[in-house]
């Protein structure tokens, strides 16, 4: 099993990524006391890096009471007791209440056992690509929310595998990674099939979906669901004070369009369920309460935060369907 891992592409010094891949090791109990290191020819040749790099690697692990020199042998471990302080590094695509859930959940289950920094791309590749960059070799896990960002998962494959998690979306691009994420298409279609004896009691099915952070599964599992009833429907990139007609049904998963619609539909003196429905995407406290209660499509953002701090601390690699439920309220 491979004990030093070096990323040449790092800012870090390479003596510092030595010890840091030794101290993870020893964490994650990849080598155990007594056991012997890689000797400073070996890790010399390997990277391609001087033996005074290496050297000074053991010298410091040395003096730190984690490994001992026996001569004309090598280095061992001695402790695997020492305070070492993991780090994580988060990469979020942007700050809002159900980062913030999934945020708090995660740092309360790793409880304060590890040092968290938290980064976000908003939906920017070269802001994504820029931050990951400048943290390669630096953290011991990386968390990562690649949304649907093109070219993301050639940038994730720069980091050491084995500490990568993938967070919220993924695909077929980044299944070898472990990851806690949403079935959007599942999660889509078994909602609307769930909402289905209220959905047919209207005329339309409407989808509004900009496309620049939504997920693209959400519009697959519309499709499929329209299919499979056979139920009149449309896609829109934004509502822009469209006119509503009565029978539609709006499923929105961009809050700024759910304040449009609502306003919209005051303008038209219609109200909610009786002449028009709405079904949000992710729910909040708020939403429980706005207009008597809007119907939601949503995953457990806090449980989706516990979920992955335990697979970390566990060292165990996993791919995690978070659940995801259709949540009947006024407005359907």
């Amino acid at each position: 099993m491979k004990i030093i891992n070096i990323n040449n592409q790092s800012a870090q010094p390479k003596y510092k990524q030595i010890v840091m891949s030794v101290e993870i090791a020893i964490a994650e109990k990849r080598i155990k006391r007594d056991e012997k290191l890689p000797s400073v020819n070996k890790v010399s040749l390997e990277f391609s890096i001087s033996r005074d790099t290496v050297l000074l690697a053991y010298d410091e692990l040395k003096k730190r009471g984690i490994i001992y020199a026996v001569l004309g042998k090598g280095y061992y471990v001695k402790s695997v007791e020492f305070s070492f302080e993991q780090r994580f590094f988060l990469l979020f695509d942007e700050l809002n209440i159900f980062k913030e859930d999934i945020y708090n959940s995660f740092l309360k289950a790793v409880d304060n056992n590890v040092q968290v920094d938290i980064f976000f791309h908003h939906f920017n590749i070269d802001m994504f690509r820029k931050l990951i960059n400048e943290s390669n070799g630096n953290y011991s896990k990386y968390i990562i929310m690649p949304t649907n960002l093109i070219g993301a998962a050639s940038v994730i494959k720069t980091l050491p595998k084995n500490d990568v998690y993938i967070l919220d979306q993924t695909n077929n691009e980044l299944t070898e990674y472990p990851s806690v994420h949403q079935n959007f298409v599942k999660d889509m279609y078994e909602a609307l099939l769930k909402g289905k004896d209220r959905i047919s009691k209207y005329n339309k099915l409407i989808l509004i979906f900009p496309g620049f952070k939504e997920p693209l599964g959400m519009v697959e599992g519309f499709q499929k669901f329209c299919k499979t009833i056979l139920f009149p429907n449309e896609i829109i990139a934004n509502f822009d004070k469209r006119q509503i007609q009565k029978g539609e049904v709006y499923i929105i998963p961009n809050d700024r369009d759910l304040v449009s619609v609502i306003e919209q539909s005051k303008a038209q003196d219609f109200k909610i369920v009786e002449d028009f429905g709405i079904i949000s995407y992710n729910d909040t406290p708020l939403k429980k309460v706005v207009e008597n209660g809007i119907t939601t499509i949503s995953t457990d953002f806090s449980k989706m935060g516990t979920l992955l701090a335990n697979m970390i601390l566990e060292n165990r690699k996993e791919q995690i369907e978070n659940e995801s439920c259709l949540i009947f309220r006024n407005s359907l």
